[in-house]
C-alpha cells in the first residue's frame, strides 16, 4: 500500500472519517442510561387566533335616524301650524290649538313645560338633547360630512394639482352651504311669520321689511355657522353644557370609560370619531361630552374583532352598572333609580295634564258681554224700556263659527236691531252692541232685575249673568 503523504488530500479525508467515526462512538446510544440532546430548539406553540364576537348595538345608526326624525318635524311644525309663535297677528298654534295672545298664561306654561322636559332629560339620561336631539348638532354635523364627502368626491373624480382640488371641493361646499341656509333660515322665520306671507317677501327679494330683514339676518348667521362655528358653539356659547353639572347626580346616564384588564391597544379610534375632539379617557365628566356615544361603538368594533368586549359604554353614575344589564327592575333600567327621579317624573306627568286640562277647557269662540251703564236705560213714549249691552266674541278657530245668544230669566223681552244668531269668520273677532227691550204689557221688577244671556256655539254654552234696569217707584 502506497504512502500518504502528510498534508495531502487523500490525509485530510482519512482525518475527516476519523473524527466522525469518534463522534459516532460518543453518542448516547439506547439503554446507556443518557439523555439524548435535540440538535433543534423545539417550536412554541402559536397563540389561538382571535374569535371576533358581536360588536354589539349601532349607536351611529341610532343617533342619524333620530336626527333625520328631528329634521322633519323641524320642517312640519312651523308649516302645518303643530307649533308656531305668529307675531305679526298675535298668535300662538300648539298642537292643533291656536292661542291668543291674550291667553299668555297658557302660552308662558306651553313654553315653561317644554324647558321642564328638557332638564328632567338631562337628570334622568345626561346629555341625551345635547348628542341626539339639539339643531345646532344636528347641521353641525351635517356640514362636517357634506364637507369631507364633496372633498373625497372631488379628489376621486376630478384631475389636477391638490390645490385645484381643494379649491374646487370648497367652492362647491360654499354653494351648497348657502343654499342650505336660506332654507334653514325659511323654516326658522316660519316660526314666527305666516309662511305663505314669508315665501312672498323671500320671492321679491324683501329686505325693507321687518320679516325681510330678520330672514336676510338668520340666512347669513346659519351660513357663518355652517362654515365657521359649528360645534364650537356647544363648547363656548351654548350655556346648556355648563348647566349639566347643576343637573347630574350620582345616577346619571355618562359615557365612562373603564379597562380594568388592561386591554386598550392605544388605536386611538374613540378620539377620531368624536367630533367634540375629547379623550373620552380621561373623564366622563368632561364639559365637552355631549353623549352620543359614538367612541363607544368605535371602541366596540375595534375589539369585537380581537374577541374582547368594549371598553367604553353608558353607565349609571360613575360607579353604576352599565345601561341594560345588572338585576334591577323595569323602572331603574330606564332611569328611575331613586325617589327624586320618581318625584320629578310625577311632577312633570302633573303637569302635562294640567296644560291638557287648560287647553281642553278653552272654548272655540270667546264671548264675553257686559252692560253699557253710561245710561241705565232708556225708556219709549209706549212705555218700552231698553237696556243697552256689549259683545264681544273672538274666533280662535280656524273655521267659520256661528254663535247663537238666548235670553233667560226675563220672560217677554227680546233682542231689538240684533239677530240672537252672529256668523264670525275664523281667526276674527266681532265687536257689537245691542239692546234687550222689555214691552209694557211685561211685569218686570222695578228697578234691578236679575236674568242669564246664554251663548251657543256648536256644543260648547257658556252662561253670563247680567242685570236688567227698570225705572225706579221714585222715578215713575
Amino acid at each position: 500500500m502506497p504512502a500518504i503523504e502528510p498534508g495531502s488530500a487523500e490525509q485530510r479525508s482519512v482525518e475527516s472519517r476519523s473524527t466522525e467515526q469518534r463522534s459516532t462512538e460518543q453518542r448516547p446510544q439506547p439503554g446507556d442510561g443518557l439523555v439524548a440532546i435535540s440538535e433543534k430548539p423545539a417550536t412554541k406553540p402559536k397563540p389561538p387566533k382571535p374569535v371576533p364576537i358581536d360588536p354589539g348595538f349601532h349607536y351611529h345608526r341610532l343617533r342619524k335616524t333620530v336626527h333625520v326624525i328631528c329634521v322633519v318635524i323641524f320642517f312640519l311644525l312651523p308649516l302645518s301650524n303643530l307649533m308656531r309663535i305668529d307675531i305679526p297677528r298675535q298668535r300662538f298654534y300648539f298642537f292643533g290649538y291656536e292661542l291668543w295672545i291674550s291667553e299668555f298664561s297658557i302660552i308662558f306654561f306651553s313654553m315653561m313645560f317644554l324647558m321642564f322636559v328638557v332638564a328632567a332629560m338631562a337628570m334622568l339620561w345626561g346629555r341625551v338633547y345635547c348628542g341626539y336631539l339639539c339643531p345646532q348638532m344636528i347641521f353641525s354635523e351635517a356640514s362636517i360630512a357634506l364637507e369631507t364627502r364633496l372633498q373625497r368626491t372631488v379628489n376621486k373624480y376630478v384631475g389636477g394639482s391638490a390645490r385645484t382640488r381643494n379649491l374646487l371641493s370648497k367652492v362647491i361646499f360654499y354653494a351648497v352651504a348657502s343654499a342650505a341656509s336660506v332654507v334653514l333660515a325659511f323654516i326658522f322665520i316660519s316660526y314666527f311669520v305666516e309662511p305663505r306671507d314669508l315665501l312672498h317677501r323671500l320671492l321679491s327679494f324683501d329686505i325693507k321689511t321687518a320679516g325681510g330683514i330678520a330672514g336676510a339676518t338668520t340666512t347669513l348667521l346659519t351660513l357663518i355657522d355652517f362654515l365657521f362655528v359649528r360645534l364650537r358653539f356647544c363648547t363656548t356659547v351654548c350655556p346648556y353644557g355648563y348647566l349639566q353639572g347643576m343637573l347630574t347626580d350620582g345616577h346619571t346616564l355618562l359615557v365612562h370609560y373603564r379597562d380594568d384588564r388592561q386591554d386598550c391597544i392605544e388605536c386611538k379610534k374613540c378620539l377620531r370619531v368624536c367630533h367634540m375632539g375629547i379623550d373620552i379617557r380621561n373623564s366622563p365628566y368632561q364639559t365637552e361630552c355631549v353623549g352620543c356615544g359614538e367612541c363607544i361603538e368605535a371602541c366596540n368594533v375595534v375589539l369585537a374583532k380581537l374577541g374582547k368586549p368594549g371598553l367604553i359604554r353608558y353607565v349609571w353614575g360613575e360607579k353604576g352598572e352599565q345601561l341594560g344589564t345588572g338585576d334591577k327592575s323595569w323602572f331603574q333600567k330606564i332611569g328611575l333609580r331613586d325617589g327624586k327621579r320618581v318625584v320629578i317624573l310625577l311632577v312633570l306627568l302633573f303637569y302635562a295634564v294640567g296644560l291638557f286640562t287648560a287647553l281642553s277647557m278653552r272654548h272655540a269662540v270667546l264671548v264675553q258681554i257686559s252692560p253699557l251703564r253710561a245710561t241705565l236705560y232708556r225708556q219709549d213714549k209706549d212705555g218700552t224700556v231698553y237696556n243697552r249691552f256689549h259683545l264681544r266674541a273672538a274666533n280662535r278657530t280656524n273655521k267659520q263659527q256661528t254663535l247663537v245668544l238666548e235670553i233667560d230669566g226675563l220672560p217677554g223681552t227680546q233682542f231689538v236691531s240684533f239677530e240672537n244668531a252672529a256668523v264670525i269668520d275664523a281667526g276674527q273677532t266681532l265687536d257689537r252692541e245691542f239692546e234687550i227691550a222689555a214691552p209694557p204689557p211685561i211685569a218686570l221688577s222695578a228697578g234691578v232685575n236679575h236674568f242669564r244671556l246664554i251663548s251657543r256655539v256648536n256644543n260648547e254654552r257658556e252662561s253670563f249673568d247680567e242685570t236688567f234696569i227698570t225705572p225706579f217707584k221714585d222715578s215713575q
